[in-house]
């Protein structure tokens, strides 16, 4: 089978562009042939060329909306689709997944759509929840089949009459098991929290610096891994409440899993989420999650039990869960050894691969 991935933006590390990673070469493991097709030339170009997949680059495939680079991106893309010639088209990432279904629909190519949350979710504007919703629903007659994260995401496609039950799959995220040297240790002294999130919407970095700034009296230290725009107001925001000796931004890295074996707990506040990678490579090193309930984060993190939830704005219950993690390192232990047996059950790398796996043949099998 030929698989070609298509994603947008090359320059960061997103959870969509390490998802497409992971399952590009899965299916290159498989014995499948696959191309990913990308915008620009970053970081995702280099990491599959260190993987050894094919991948190329597209000029004018842009995030950014504008109206002569997207019709360009089309028939860029469509072109490139035509010399190809693949089984399925794959599609991630908002832009790619509206250029993409349409150059796919007019080489005559099965499509499916993942979406990694949509655009259309709570917290975001009402205004903008019914444009995406209306872009999405007219996107969804030309594609095969859309792939949610989430249970969540599914059915509020289903809410906003996106797309038909028969046509969405869910496919929960999976990560790549690590070595048992990097399942985390805890420790009994002052608890190391960490952050790996972008700088950038929907990620909330100075709610966590809020929450964090309300309990000095107790032995914590952060961690923030990512970047973005969003940094230098973050940066500014903890020198301005005298916390800069206990936060440390350590920018993008290529090390987190063993950044997340040196820590106690991971937090993760956002605004809305689809289900987030980084909660599941918590989960998988042995720790404790305190995230915001949005998007499909519960059907990951069991409250009370491997974690807990805090309410999107939940401003005093995220302080009260920091300080339980923080005080009780007994509770740290004993939640991320729930949260790494939920990850080895729910949550592999080769459970979300056969389930991808699967679709492309359901789609392969209708077609016949």
């Amino acid at each position: 089978m030929r698989v070609v991935y298509v994603i947008t933006r090359s320059d960061v590390m997103g959870g969509a562009s390490v998802h497409l990673l992971d399952l590009a070469k899965g299916m290159k493991d498989l014995g499948h042939e696959v191309v990913i097709l990308v915008g620009g030339q970053g970081i995702v170009v280099d990491r599959a060329t260190q993987l050894g997949i094919d991948c190329r680059s597209l000029k004018y495939l842009v995030r950014e909306i504008s109206l002569l680079a997207d019709i360009n991106g089309y028939f860029e893309l469509s072109k490139t689709l035509a010399d190809l010639k693949p089984d399925i088209v794959h599609l991630h990432s908002a832009k790619a997944g509206i250029l993409g279904r349409v150059a796919a629909k007019r080489n005559a190519l099965p499509a499916v759509y993942t979406a990694h949350g949509w655009p259309f979710t709570e917290g975001v504007s009402a205004r903008k929840r019914k444009l995406y919703a209306g872009i999405e629903r007219a996107m969804a007659r030309i594609c095969e089949r859309i792939i949610t994260v989430s249970e969540y995401d599914r059915d509020i496609a289903i809410k906003h009459n996106v797309s038909s039950i028969d046509q969405m799959v869910v496919v929960h995220n999976g990560m790549p098991e690590v070595p048992q040297s990097l399942c985390t240790k805890h420790q009994l002294e002052a608890a190391k929290l960490v952050m790996v999130a972008r700088f950038e919407e929907p990620k909330d970095q100075r709610a966590v610096i809020a929450a964090l700034a309300s309990i000095t009296d107790l032995q914590w230290s952060m961690e923030f891994i990512g970047d973005g725009p969003n940094m230098d107001s973050v940066k500014s925001l903890v020198q301005k409440l005298g916390l800069s000796h206990r936060v440390t931004f350590l920018g993008a890295r290529d090390d987190v899993p063993e950044r997340l074996n040196r820590a106690d707990a991971l937090v993760l506040v956002s605004s809305w989420e689809g289900l987030p990678l980084t909660i599941l490579e918590a989960m998988r090193a042995g720790l404790p999650v305190i995230a915001s309930d949005v998007g499909g984060v519960s059907e990951a993190v069991s409250d009370g039990i491997s974690g807990y939830l805090v309410p999107r704005e939940g401003h005093g219950m995220l302080v009260e869960a920091l300080r339980r993690l923080i005080t009780e390192p007994e509770t740290r232990a004993k939640m991320g050894e729930a949260g790494r047996l939920r990850f080895e059950s729910e949550f592999t790398f080769g459970m979300m691969l056969q389930r991808t796996l699967s679709v492309y043949h359901g789609i392969l099998e209708d077609k016949t």
